[in-house]
């Protein structure tokens, strides 16, 4: 009986104990910054991504309309989260936690970052810190770049890694490189992860039938998994990497979501003889109205003659 009574009490706890933990970012990573200031531009492109990837979630920034979970995602404008360091949003925003999920495969650092700049934008006393280079533990004192090239013949995307410091360029060597492609929806991931090679080169193949555009371009990021050895680096490139698709008009033939012209025509037919057959009913019943009316009258004039008929004469 009494273990049993600890453990209901246990359980009635628990919510209370989840909503008091804090989520706690390692130390390492609450300084991390942007590597560019936060400008207008840069607001406007992260509340796009915050109404495709946090809204229904968080709700409007400043209104208090986040969605009823446990522990509440809450407002991103309030003091509890804006007093979070830039370093602190970006890792939770990336690692995610719990029922909050990781957006490090869904968005590029760029993009995260514009995300962080859009929450900035409610906090009227935040004065922005910016890293000005993006340097690396493995390659002290070295800026650390990448580029994206596309091999035509065995159909792969090259993710090129180099060091620049003031003795030269070197290729980063043994860093872990992810891949993704831009969808309609999102980024998809384009292989598996890849780590580089003594040239600094990772190799991605790309999936057979990857549709592009029209021309066949495909909008590629790459990023290494280990930020906090290798930076916070990130490459968004076009490539001409895809299958060309021309696109399909919705009113090139005749569909049910197409205009009245090109509508099927089964559907005007039958639309036609429903709207006939609705307005053909109520005539009818409009008749049928008069003819009740009629008769009505008629017994009417009827009853009241016999009655006069059949009144006794007074003397």
């Amino acid at each position: 009986m009494k273990y049993t009574t600890g453990v209901i009490i246990c359980l009635m706890l628990l919510p209370s104990f989840a909503r008091g933990q804090d989520w706690v970012v390692p130390d390492d990573r609450k300084g991390r910054l942007s590597t560019f200031p936060f400008t207008d531009d840069t607001r406007k492109e992260g509340e796009k991504l915050y109404q495709v990837n946090c809204h229904s979630c968080h709700g409007d920034p400043g209104r208090n309309n986040f969605i009823a979970l446990q522990p509440p995602p809450g407002d991103p404008a309030t003091e509890k989260i804006q007093r979070n360091s830039d370093g602190e949003i970006f890792h939770k925003v990336s690692a995610g936690r719990g029922q909050m999920p990781s957006f490090r495969s869904v968005l590029t650092t760029d993009e995260i970052w514009k995300v962080v700049s859009f929450i900035r934008s409610f906090n009227r006393s935040y004065v922005q810190k910016v890293m000005q280079v993006i340097t690396s533990s493995a390659y002290p004192g070295a800026i650390i770049s990448m580029k994206l090239a596309y091999d035509e013949a065995t159909k792969q995307v090259l993710v090129i890694a180099s060091a620049t410091s003031e003795t030269g360029t070197v290729p980063v060597t043994g860093a872990g490189v992810r891949l993704l492609a831009a969808r309609y929806f999102g980024k998809m991931a384009v292989d598996e992860e890849k780590t580089t090679d003594v040239n600094g080169v990772a190799t991605f193949s790309v999936p057979e039938g990857l549709r592009g555009d029209t021309a066949g371009n495909i909008g590629f990021s790459a990023m290494f998994t280990d930020e906090a050895t290798f930076g916070s680096v990130s490459k968004d490139t076009v490539l001409m990497a895809g299958m060309p698709v021309i696109p399909v008009s919705l009113t090139a033939n005749r569909a049910m979501w197409n205009t009245v012209r090109k509508a099927p025509v089964w559907i005007i037919l039958a639309y036609g003889l429903g709207v006939l057959a609705v307005w053909g009913f109520i005539v009818l019943v409009m008749f049928k109205l008069r003819d009740i009316f009629t008769v009505g009258t008629a017994l009417s004039e009827n009853i009241s003659a016999s009655h006069g008929q059949t009144e006794p004469t007074k003397n």
